[in-house]
């Protein structure tokens, strides 16, 4: 697939899944054909108390692998930026927290998940919030006008993800964060196991391998990086999604055991860029 082929399947997922939200279901994009249920990526990814800080539609049509906005510090008066923002939560939550002087852009290419996003920054009344229709791979804001950068399992979708970082670098202030959850794989595998693999974890279309992705991040002119595991998926949770592919379940227990895991990656632009 060509970048604009995987832009569009994403572009359609995504849009089903604001529509499935919106008809009262949810959006949980792992689950296995009949079960209603979400897939262990997907799931359990925020407490109470954050659940009952933003609408409930907000939560239902989460599709990330992480909880970037309980791991990562925000200060009052701070300017946040969520990429790929879906529903909101991410950004309603950041609103919150940095509080009436402080703002949180939302950046997101559906158009069904922008009016769902719209929706719910209504029902939360939300006034220092703004979602902005765009690619994360051409940030729509100016030079250094963003603190923090946040992301939940979205810039593993992009098909030019060394793009999507060069433009976040951009977008920060000097000095600014990057914090974000995503997919990450640790080490080889082989690439018909990947490949399956890849099609268990859901929302992801191709996760970076741990090294990889550093080396992108100091690439694009990031500091102090850190790749920090938040859930670390084992066989068992990939056997119900892999049945039915064709491969020997036994034989690729150790191939994918541990592999894959959702991450929180952490970098900093520097305080002085030449």
């Amino acid at each position: 697939m060509n970048e604009t082929d995987i832009k569009e399947v994403v572009r359609e997922k995504y849009g089903q899944a604001a529509l499935r939200v919106k008809s009262g279901g949810s959006s949980c994009c792992g689950a296995a054909p009949g079960t209603g249920s979400c897939d262990p990526i997907t799931s359990n990814l925020y407490d109470v108390m954050q659940a009952g800080q933003v609408p409930a539609e907000a939560m239902l049509a989460s599709l990330g692998c992480g909880n970037p906005t309980a791991l990562m510090k925000l200060n009052p008066g701070e300017i946040v930026l969520d990429l790929g923002s879906g529903g909101g939560i991410d950004v309603l939550l950041s609103a919150k927290r940095v509080g009436p002087n402080g703002k949180a852009y939302g950046l997101d290419m559906t158009d069904e998940m922008l009016a769902l996003a719209n929706e719910n920054k209504g029902k939360a009344g939300a006034e220092n919030v703004e979602f902005l229709k765009g690619e994360i791979e051409q940030i729509p804001l100016p030079n250094n006008s963003v603190d923090v950068i946040i992301s939940n399992c979205v810039i593993n979708l992009s098909a030019d993800k060394d793009r999507v970082l060069r433009e976040a670098f951009r977008v920060l202030k000097p000095g600014g964060r990057f914090a974000v959850s995503d997919v990450v794989t640790r080490g080889p595998m082989k690439p018909e196991i990947r490949k399956s693999v890849l099609l268990w974890v859901g929302c992801v279309a191709g996760a970076l391998e741990e090294a990889e992705y550093r080396s992108k991040l100091e690439a694009a002119g990031f500091e102090h990086i850190d790749i920090e595991p938040t859930r670390i998926y084992r066989t068992e949770d990939a056997l119900d999604f892999l049945a039915g592919e064709g491969l020997d379940l036994d034989a690729i227990g150790p191939e994918v055991n541990g592999k894959f895991m959702s991450a929180f990656v952490r970098a900093v632009k520097p305080s002085t860029v030449s």
